[in-house]
């Protein structure tokens, strides 16, 4: 059955390759919001039912007849910072929600962010009182939405670390960094440290959303899921990355709190409090964290040697 979809943030990295995806595998009606219709760089143009709405999520309410016939919202816009932070993520973002029809509309897939979770998947405190502006909107977001008419039928994704981008999309903040660390593999590889994260690409994010638009959560499903590959700890990280790029790694300096604390006051590095806490809390791995893979579907990037050479890092022989 065809559905009527509106995506928000449908120019940024996620929302590309959502959108692909959607306008690829589907033939679902899409209803792409943008700012600037010129950064989308997909083919929106590949087959028809394909609509492309410039609009700001600041001014959502001038869509509310629109949102009243959508039978599912995939909303991946979000403000990463500055003085439109709370009003974007929070404000606008509910209200959006409530221009739906709780009759009409059978999903709603919201981004929030892994951040404001816990390691048993619940919220964290220290999120919502010291986390920085972006982080704090996401956590007040996720508070209100119980409340909100729509509610039931909400399914939250919480993506971990995110990698993606290519020519034709824009690269999230940590491709675009890869090279930049990959310049310090001869110093990492002799340091060792207690931490723990999981990625997904957002080619496996993409899929994932398909899945759920065709297939909601059922009423007594659960409706929250953290986006996520396996953890990995840093160590394997540095000698998988060490084995890529055949750099051997004769010994190993632990690099504890109490070390990176002596090199912080030494040369007086300033950090904001979030980054103290994340420094201390170390292991950002989560319950039951969810990929292509969970639902039978092939992984584009299941691996860490899959996103070095999806990111153009050569390996060494």
């Amino acid at each position: 059955m065809t559905k009527r979809i509106f995506i928000t943030g449908a120019s940024g990295c996620i929302g590309q390759y959502i959108s692909e995806v959607l306008i690829q595998q589907t033939s679902h009606d899409l209803f792409l919001m943008v700012r600037d219709p010129a950064k989308l760089q997909i083919d929106y143009n590949a087959r028809p039912g394909i609509t492309v709405i410039p609009g700001d999520m600041r001014d959502i309410e001038q869509f509310g007849r629109l949102l009243k016939t959508i039978d599912c919202a995939v909303l991946t816009a979000t403000a990463w910072g500055g003085e439109d932070v709370f009003d974007v993520n929070v404000i606008k973002t509910i209200r959006l929600m409530n221009l739906l029809d709780p009759v009409v509309c059978e999903q709603v897939i919201y981004f929030s962010t892994a951040s404001i979770l816990d390691r048993h998947n619940l919220p964290l405190p220290e999120a919502g009182e010291i986390g920085t502006d972006y982080i704090k909107s996401k956590y007040t977001c996720h508070l209100h939405l119980a409340k909100l008419a729509i509610a039931p039928k909400v399914t939250t994704l919480f993506p971990t670390l995110v990698f993606g981008g290519d020519g034709k999309k824009p690269y999230s903040h940590l491709t675009s960094g890869i090279r930049e660390v990959l310049k310090w593999a001869d110093l990492i590889r002799f340091l060792r440290a207690d931490a723990s994260f999981h990625f997904l690409h957002a080619q496996d994010i993409a899929q994932v959303v398909a899945y759920f638009i065709d297939n909601p959560p059922l009423e007594d499903d659960p409706h929250e899921f953290v986006l996520g590959n396996r953890g990995l700890t840093v160590n394997q990280t540095v000698e998988e990355i060490c084995a890529y790029l055949n750099k051997k790694i004769y010994f190993r300096i632990p690099l504890t709190p109490q070390l990176a604390n002596l090199f912080i006051n030494l040369f007086r590095i300033q950090m904001a409090p979030w980054d103290r806490f994340c420094m201390n809390y170390r292991h950002f791995t989560y319950l039951n964290p969810i990929s292509p893979g969970s639902f039978g579907l092939p992984a584009y990037c299941p691996t860490l040697r899959d996103l070095l050479k999806i990111s153009g890092i050569p390996p060494q022989q």
